[in-house]
């Protein structure tokens, strides 16, 4: 399948836009960060373009570590499945995972300090890619074992004493990605089933 590489384009992207807020004033970047949140004041706001920017937006230059392996996931993605499918399942998996984080915030009346955290990032969108990709492990033991290993993975954060809305919106995340993998193996047994 031919790819755009928007993968690269948008990991060195947004790695170069946090080396550059590294480089401006401490309240010109705090400013800039806020801005950027999907916090709850911003979305009960009706700041509803922050569900983009925040994709774009990190707080820190992020680690090589993650940079590559984010590099890695979505430029495999894009390589099995194409770059508009990766980007869609990313921000299907940023905005919906965001969202019902939000939901679930609101629905719990939070503190001031959650009401204007910071949330920003990849992170969202790179758990759905991964959780969707799943589908392209070989069927079977295999594929179940690696869904249930991310599951506990992302579960593990969420039942610690220290946790954060952040960790359930990986778990949530997860989820969803997981869930867009168990509907494509859906589809490709229901399209084996037409051809036999």
């Amino acid at each position: 399948m031919t790819s755009l590489l928007l993968a690269p384009v948008y990991a060195g992207g947004v790695q170069l836009g946090a080396y550059a807020l590294e480089r401006l004033d401490p309240a010109e970047r705090e400013r800039i960060l806020r801005s950027c949140s999907t916090n709850v004041d911003n979305l009960a706001a009706g700041r509803w373009e922050t569900l983009l920017s925040s994709a774009v937006v990190v707080e820190e230059p992020m680690p090589l570590a993650y940079a590559l392996l984010l590099l890695a996931v979505l430029g495999y993605a894009e390589y099995a499945y194409g770059a508009w499918w990766t980007a869609g399942v990313f921000l299907l998996g940023h905005a919906g995972a965001t969202l019902l984080v939000y939901g679930a915030l609101r629905a719990g009346s939070p503190g001031a300090e959650t009401r204007r955290a910071l949330d920003v990032g990849a992170s969202y969108g790179f758990n759905t890619v991964l959780g969707a990709l799943t589908s392209a492990l070989p069927r079977g033991p295999v594929r179940h074992a690696t869904r249930a290993g991310l599951l506990a993975l992302a579960v593990r954060p969420v039942l610690k004493r220290d946790r954060t809305f952040t960790d359930a919106g990986h778990l949530v995340a997860i989820g969803l990605g997981i869930g867009l993998s168990l509907g494509l193996d859906y589809l490709s047994a229901a399209k084996r089933r037409k051809i036999t």
